[in-house]
């Protein structure tokens, strides 16, 4: 039987990070990103690399629902799926996946619109997935009765060895050290996308140390941390 990981995030987040740590794991299979593509074809968004993404990838909403549903290619009995619910503006979403276990992880606005708006054009809030997780968290506290396990970046990165073995716990998976480290450059799993937005992520080996103060941000971008505050603060009250 197939443990399968829904680690719902927005962007520039320690997402990638993530799915490098899970993927370090003997045990488990890792995907990234893999509606990105039926999100960039349908969706017409100008991101960097967008033709060769669409390109690279199946681009069917239920065709890669049903291939996330059945068991990964090389049979490990866990897969790490890294997705992000902004992506999911299709025909299919959360409540067609009751078939995974369900994590977030956000990351303080100052600090996701500083990341974006040096790797792409920042048009509109809604891009960074803010409201989406919101939207995502009460769906799976309502469905499950409970609240999912809730992640923020700055606190895991301050503790990431506690925070880890918080999150296999919620996940009940075996916690194991060779979460905590991975070989540096991209990853086979890597979708190609990789090559414009994870420069940081490939010069590491493991997870890096608390990043300090928030950055100071101005005008529009102000603005749209901003725009963004009270659904990560609400999230923020429930996680872990």
């Amino acid at each position: 039987m197939t443990t399968r990981i829904a680690m719902w995030s927005g962007p520039r987040n320690i997402s990638t990070a993530m799915m490098r740590s899970f993927g370090a794991r003997s045990d488990c299979a890792v995907s990234d990103e893999p509606f990105y593509g039926a999100f960039l074809k349908d969706s017409g968004e100008p991101h960097p690399m967008a033709r060769e993404t669409i390109d690279s990838m199946d681009c069917n909403w239920q065709s890669v629902l049903a291939t996330l549903s059945g068991a990964p290619s090389g049979g490990e009995p866990i897969w790490y799926q890294k997705h992000m619910p902004h992506h999911m503006v299709g025909p299919v979403g959360i409540e067609d996946m009751l078939d995974h276990r369900h994590v977030f992880l956000i990351r303080a606005p100052e600090r996701v619109v500083a990341s974006y708006q040096a790797k792409n054009e920042l048009r509109r809030p809604e891009v960074l997935g803010f409201s989406d997780i919101r939207r995502y968290v009460a769906f799976e506290t309502e469905r499950s009765g409970s609240t999912p396990a809730i992640f923020d970046a700055d606190r895991f990165m301050a503790a990431p060895v506690a925070m880890l073995q918080k999150l296999c716990a919620a996940l009940d998976i075996e916690w194991t050290e060779q979460m905590l480290s991975w070989e540096k450059g991209p990853h086979p799993d890597d979708g190609i996308w990789g090559e414009h937005w994870y420069e940081k992520v490939n010069a590491s080996t493991g997870f890096g140390p608390s990043p300090g103060s928030l950055p100071e941000l101005t005008g529009d971008y102000a603005a749209t941390a901003d725009a963004c505050r009270d659904d990560y603060e609400a999230l923020l009250k429930n996680a872990l």
